[in-house]
């Protein structure tokens, strides 16, 4: 196996009551009103900022036109009885009233991209909520720079911030928030390292190794299939997609036993896609680095289940394939056979997700679980639909709108989608069970979501989340978002698989 780079993902984080003396900045809230800003928490934090203090630099940030307006950043020197403070950046939060822990995770992401070179940092907005501030402040500060030689690394005063101190009101307030919020904002960079790391780099192979490497350290049990266990064990769809590359596909299995509650996790691990014969245009095809966003998600939130030592059982199966055109590639007018049994006619070879979600759903299914989740960047459709910060949350009802709803909850947004009856017989094939496409293009994403619940049972809970768009950030940075891989939906699945804990 090849060694996995230990690096940081993001700052250091802690707890603190105090402003030390070797603060370079501290970070505090500001809202907007008719009257003007105003700096929050107000009291709780009055031995750090007393009023004459406060009265001080909201004169200054004022004089140079602060407003509070949501992510706002304004930088002043630091009042003189600020002791060992250099300077103050205040954020804005918006209204007093509309203050949530999305709009904190935003503002403190946007403070910590404007911080790089700052060696510490203390904030008041942990006063607001410790949680949504440290998760903002780590993963604002995430930057992903291994393929950056010496010629263009970053120089020290580019450099994320390396330290976050979060003031708290008494010694022990916010221990465990603070733990977790670090654990899951470490596993939504794991799952953008992954997503940035070139094809070049992190191929179906090398993607199996590292997630074994890292599971294998965190206890849980792996189980990796090579090209040649895929063929004995009948997995026509993984190896249908992966026979045009060079480089083999893989199916990874990860186990975390910690409970009752059995929830199956699958992942779509496209390291690159071409679209294979049905190629797609070469204008922004270096995009789809990010095909493996949803194997990305599941391995690093099956990870952190662990390390969270939640009450389930979760087991992740995941597909790993490249798709690529050549003398070996599957053909549109083909047929394959799916682990299971069912025959698919290949229509078109750039709808090669469904393809290998359909024999990982299938053999998740074959655990029995309680629940079941796949995550995919599966259709251009889902960004005609919803946008590029919207994923559609698509299954069974009441799992759907519970899945969607604790999305938007967490921030990622997700949209509950209908699968309309209508559409299914659009998949119909004249040859095989099924076809891969629809002969339209209308209701796309739906389409997609119709083909996978052939192969989900029944029985079995089950939400599809298609995040082609939100996974991976094409335009500039917003709020804690960078460019390239974005985490999303790891928070999501998470906060879910929490929830199914305390049933």
């Amino acid at each position: 196996m090849t060694a996995v780079a230990d690096r940081s993902l993001g700052p250091e984080l802690a707890r603190t009551e105090h402003i030390g003396p070797d603060t370079d900045v501290l970070v505090i809230g500001l809202t907007s009103s008719e009257n003007g800003p105003a700096i929050v928490p107000d009291d709780l934090f009055s031995d750090v900022l007393d009023a004459e203090m406060r009265a001080e630099l909201l004169d200054q940030l004022g004089a140079v036109g602060a407003k509070g307006k949501a992510e706002e950043l304004t930088r002043v020197p630091a009042p003189a009885a600020l002791t060992g403070v250099t300077s103050v950046l205040a954020v804005g939060l918006g209204p007093a009233d509309k203050i949530d822990a999305e709009q904190i995770r935003r503002s403190a992401g946007v403070a910590a991209r404007s911080l790089n070179g700052t060696e510490l940092v203390v904030t008041t907005l942990s006063g607001l909520d410790l949680s949504a501030a440290a998760e903002g402040f780590y993963l604002g500060a995430y930057s992903f720079t291994p393929f950056k030689s010496g010629k263009s690394a970053p120089k020290p005063d580019e450099r994320p911030v390396v330290r976050v101190e979060l003031l708290v009101p008494e010694p022990h307030f916010g221990t465990e928030e603070l733990l977790r919020a670090q654990l899951v904002a470490e596993a939504v960079a794991t799952a953008r390292d992954f997503v940035n790391t070139p094809p070049s780099h992190l191929f179906p192979a090398e993607f199996a190794s590292r997630a074994a490497i890292l599971a294998e350290a965190a206890g849980l049990e792996v189980e990796v299939l090579d090209e040649k266990a895929l063929e004995a064990g009948g997995y026509g769809g993984v190896l249908g997609v992966g026979k045009g590359s060079s480089r083999p596909p893989r199916l990874v299995r990860l186990t975390y036993a910690g409970g009752a509650k059995k929830i199956a996790l699958v992942g779509k691990g496209i390291t690159f896609d071409t679209g294979g014969i049905s190629i797609k245009p070469a204008q922004n095809m270096e995009n789809m680095t990010s095909d493996m966003a949803g194997a990305a998600a599941v391995v690093a939130t099956t990870l952190l289940a662990a390390r969270l030592g939640l009450p389930v059982t979760v087991i992740a199966t995941v597909p790993m394939a490249e798709n690529m055109p050549s003398s070996t590639a599957q053909r549109p007018g083909d047929v394959l056979t799916q682990y299971g049994g069912t025959t698919v006619e290949v229509i078109n070879t750039d709808a090669e997700g469904r393809l290998i979600l359909a024999d990982a759903i299938v053999r998740a299914a074959e655990d029995s679980p309680d629940y079941l989740i796949d995550v995919a960047t599966l259709t251009g459709a889902q960004m005609v639909a919803l946008g590029t910060r919207t994923p559609g949350v698509m299954g069974t009802d009441e799992f759907r709108d519970r899945v969607a709803r604790i999305s938007r909850e967490v921030g990622e947004n997700g949209w509950a989608m209908p699968l309309p009856a209508e559409l299914r017989a659009d998949l119909n094939s004249k040859i095989a069970d099924l076809a891969n496409v629809a002969p339209h293009r209308w209701g796309g994403m739906l389409s997609a979501a119709l083909f996978l619940k052939d192969f989900v049972p029944e029985d079995v809970q089950w939400a599809h989340l298609d995040v082609a768009g939100p996974a991976y950030n094409t335009g500039g940075p917003f709020g804690y978002i960078g460019k390239g891989g974005t985490g999303v939906p790891v928070r999501t699945l998470i906060s879910v698989i929490e929830s199914i804990g305390v049933e």
